[in-house]
């Protein structure tokens, strides 16, 4: 029996006017979720605890079946992980995303422009990150260049005390009321604006904005956290796992969980990723795994953006060049469930996260498990199945129901 899970990141969402009231789901071409639905389960699913916040850390893990009260201690100890970093039991790592601010106005009235400098490449980024380690002069602290715009800072012998706010929930926003704060606010904070004075005349922003693109002109640090323990995915489920992804956090999963996390040419985290190449790493994966993940970033991004179009788009490449592949052969192979889902919603209209249960999709070739025209969040709220627990809807998807 193979198990796949197709997540597609932040992709649940509210009516849209433009739309005729539809959510891009029930808008998008979707024919071979369209098929599935015919026969499978639909409902909705809790991912978020209602004390956590709906970050992708807590949701992804709730959707693999933890409690995150139990293995959570923060998203940047689960991406220090997929970059290879060690963290002493003291230590305390923090996402450090380089983004773009507005340049004219006295340091706390600047805007949040851009969380990601534009979707920066990681080359570029790199650059910046090395002439940062030089000229900061960290004491007691080391900064990791990771992809894109998600690097990592470790800071030794801290504590998680800190209120730090991710930069995708302020853009458009005036900074100052958002910068860090609590123990190590003072610092964190004036680590922020020497990052400002030192990249925002740095060749390689010069470059970007000749070229019309966005400066990664400051960090802006969130999502601390020690480092974590999370139970083996084999020992907890019995079936070898692997997972697909293109972002850091998701590798850190993989990792900490004892799954195989499976990398990908040219898969970006974007609209711009390689669909083709992660349905085949998936196919492939199910030779030496029984279970496998295929995370979508581009869906989550396009959110954050309010790309309504491009939210769209990412839906129907999914549902065409993710979906239809990983089904067609999976067919070939004997019996098998997928599960199909969003972690967590993220409007356009909001432009981040927001926690309310979201809808799922469950198809067994063993079984008619429902019976329905189309997947979509009104479909799943006219389902009556409201499941409190992700791993409810974890245990039942690795069944044989």
């Amino acid at each position: 029996m193979k198990y796949a899970l197709i997540l597609l990141d932040g992709m649940a969402d509210y009516p849209v006017p433009s739309l005729g009231d539809k959510t891009p789901l029930e808008f998008a071409r979707t024919p071979m979720m369209d098929k599935l639905a015919k026969t499978s389960e639909i409902g909705l699913v809790r991912t978020v605890p209602q004390d956590f916040a709906p970050g992708s850390d807590v949701a992804n893990l709730g959707v693999l079946g933890y409690d995150v009260r139990d293995c959570y201690t923060g998203r940047s100890p689960l991406e220090a992980l997929s970059m290879g970093i060690k963290m002493r039991d003291d230590d305390l790592a923090l996402r450090a995303n380089l983004v773009t601010l507005s340049g004219d106005e006295e340091f706390k009235d600047k805007t949040m422009l851009d969380y990601s400098a534009g979707e920066i490449s990681t080359e570029e980024a790199r650059v910046l990150i090395d002439c940062l380690s030089q000229r900061l002069k960290l004491e007691n602290a080391r900064l990791h260049a990771g992809i894109s715009y998600r690097h990592c800072l470790i800071l030794n012998s801290a504590k998680p005390d800190e209120i730090l706010i991710p930069p995708h929930d302020i853009t458009a926003k005036r900074i100052g009321e958002y910068l860090p704060q609590g123990g190590l606010g003072e610092y964190l904070t004036s680590l922020i604006k020497k990052s400002y004075d030192i990249l925002k005349d740095h060749p390689v922003n010069v470059a970007r904005v000749s070229k019309g693109k966005a400066p990664a002109n400051a960090f802006w640090f969130w999502g601390e956290g020690t480092r974590p323990a999370i139970e083996n995915f084999e020992k907890k489920y019995g079936k070898r796992g692997a997972i697909i992804s293109a972002v850091d956090l998701l590798k850190g999963i993989a990792i900490g969980s004892g799954m195989q996390s499976i990398d990908v040419e040219g898969a970006t985290g974007t609209l711009s990723t390689n669909f083709d190449g992660k349905a085949a790493a998936a196919v492939k994966a199910f030779e030496k795994n029984d279970f496998c993940m295929v995370h979508l970033e581009a869906t989550d991004e396009c959110g954050h953006q309010g790309d309504l179009q491009g939210k769209i788009r990412a839906i129907e490449l999914i549902d065409q060049k993710i979906i239809a592949p990983v089904f067609s052969a999976l067919s070939n192979q004997g019996d098998f469930a997928m599960l199909v889902m969003p972690d967590h919603y993220t409007p356009v209209s909001k432009r981040t996260h927001t926690s309310e249960p979201v809808p799922y999709m469950l198809y067994n070739s063993s079984f008619l498990l429902g019976m329905h025209a189309s997947y979509s969040e009104k479909e799943a709220q006219n389902s009556g199945i409201l499941l409190e627990k992700p791993w409810y809807l974890t245990n039942r998807f690795m069944s044989r129901i």
